[in-house]
């Protein structure tokens, strides 16, 4: 018992010396708090660093207190644009990011600062232009290490978007890749780079159509201007980079586009092509007023590999609507897909003056097993049957198209049938391709790029000529609109603009 009871008083004493050790503990922390609470604060501090300057609370309506140290400082860029349409209005975009951020343009490479190529990435040789222009800007980089003023290399557009940090391990003079849908980051990226690290942003977008933006325009003081009304592209086509590099496609609010053409109209400019990767698809659900239950309608025949979208002001009130604008005006559009031409499309072309009496029609193939190997959603009927009715609804039309030569499992008779198409259509311009097999395309998982490339190059060569032969046929050199021996002409150079950049069409 004496024992137990010794015990007792033991766990009695602890348990005492316990809670009178917790009571000291929290005593002490109180009495930390009230010092602290009398002590000095952050604004003291910032207000004693700088006795002159009052404190200024962080707006978070304001965000210039992140975004001043990514200011250009005047700095000089210079650029050069490769590819399609779209990349020249993507450069205008870039151009007016950076400008309001402090930066300059320049015509001069010698005077760069910083140089931005704008690339394209749907073929091969495409991406082969940028790594010899890459090794050219080598020796211009190292000149400015000697001479203490370095020189900011930059990639942006889809092939910073298709290689990503492929480009800046193989290429270490690469400083920012910037993809489509990044622009906007573009100052942050080249203050990154101003540190000495190499900067990446390639994330794509479901919603970024930079409708805020006004571009600066290309040629200011021309009677052209090309204007975005969407990005991106939701076909999937079998043999298509371009939804991996661009994105899902969005459209952009119509309310900003009438307010650029308009601006464009006060301007002078007196011709505008609409421009995306799927044009015609157009469809605007940014105000709940256009969210409404009608199934987007497609040509007869076409069908898509995407549920069918609901509502949404489409491309003929986008059409109707910007017509309006200046009847002195030329409307054009580009690059639209024959699935998206139901007839208040054509007749709308019709019956205004100043729409543009000349589609492009992309067949891609002649034949309807390659054809459903593309993924296109039509068959070559299909497609003869809206080739009539464009020509019934808008007589005298000028019809373009695009072919690929060498797809996947083509054979001699795939082709013929697309030689056959080219003379039943009638093209008055054509635009031909060998196929080049691309990484992420479903043609890359899928299928076997078996065709030889000398036999491509001959399909290629024979599908020119008819198309050459078709054209000389129908129209007399001094009328109508460029045949396709100038537009073969025009691949094969490089065109010096009149803002200094360079652009491989």
């Amino acid at each position: 018992m004496g024992k137990l009871r010794a015990l007792v008083l033991l766990a009695q004493t602890r348990l005492c010396s316990s809670a009178s050790s917790t009571s000291q503990r929290r005593i002490t922390l109180e009495k930390l708090r009230d010092e602290l609470s009398k002590g000095p604060r952050l604004p003291d501090f910032i207000r004693g660093s700088s006795p002159t300057s009052p404190v200024r609370e962080a707006d978070p309506q304001d965000p210039s207190y992140l975004t001043n140290t990514c200011k250009g400082n005047s700095r000089k860029v210079y650029f050069e644009t490769y590819g399609c349409q779209m990349n020249v209005n993507d450069t205008d975009i870039a151009k007016s990011i950076l400008q309001n951020n402090g930066y300059q343009q320049t015509k001069s490479l010698d005077q760069a600062d910083v140089v931005l190529l704008v690339t394209c990435s749907i073929r091969e040789k495409a991406e082969q232009t940028i790594w010899n222009r890459l090794q050219q800007l080598k020796a211009l980089k190292k000149k400015r290490l000697r001479g203490h003023v370095p020189l900011k290399i930059g990639i942006l557009g889809c092939m910073a978007e298709r290689l990503k940090t492929e480009i800046l391990e193989r290429e270490k003079l690469v400083d920012i890749l910037a993809g489509p849908d990044a622009y906007r980051d573009l100052p942050r990226l080249l203050t990154v780079a101003d540190g000495g690290l190499q900067a990446s942003n390639v994330l794509l977008s479901l919603e970024e159509t930079y409708a805020d933006i006004m571009p600066v325009q290309h040629a200011p003081q021309g009677y052209s201007a090309f204007v975005s009304i969407m990005r991106g592209c939701d076909n999937m086509c079998s043999y298509c980079i371009v939804p991996f590099t661009r994105g899902r496609e969005r459209s952009r609010p119509i309310n900003s586009i009438i307010e650029e053409v308009r601006l464009l109209s006060d301007q002078g400019v007196k011709e505008v092509t609409l421009l995306g990767q799927n044009v015609n698809s157009y469809r605007d659900t940014s105000e709940e007023q256009f969210c409404g239950s009608d199934v987007t309608r497609l040509s007869r025949g076409f069908n898509t590999v995407y549920k069918a979208k609901k509502g949404g002001l489409r491309f003929s009130d986008l059409l109707d609507r910007v017509s309006q604008i200046d009847p002195d005006m030329r409307i054009r559009f580009t690059s639209p897909h024959p699935k998206d031409f139901p007839d208040e499309v054509l007749q709308l072309i019709a019956e205004r003056a100043n729409i543009c009496k000349q589609i492009h029609l992309p067949a891609q193939s002649g034949s309807n097993q390659i054809l459903k190997t593309m993924r296109r959603g039509y068959t070559r009927e299909a497609y003869l049957e809206l080739v009539e009715n464009i020509k019934r609804v808008i007589p005298g039309v000028s019809l373009s198209s695009d072919f690929i030569s060498g797809f996947c499992g083509e054979t001699e008779e795939d082709h013929q049938q697309t030689l056959s198409l080219i003379r039943s259509v009638g093209y008055n311009i054509g635009f031909l391709f060998a196929y080049c097999m691309r990484k992420k395309t479903h043609a890359y998982h899928r299928l076997e790029d078996d065709v030889l490339p000398e036999v491509k190059q001959q399909r290629w060569q024979s599908a020119l000529m008819c198309l050459e032969k078709r054209q000389r046929g129908s129209m007399h050199p001094s009328s109508g609109p460029p045949g396709l021996s100038w537009w073969r002409g025009k691949a094969k150079d490089q065109l010096k603009t009149s803002a200094g950049e360079q652009m491989a069409i």
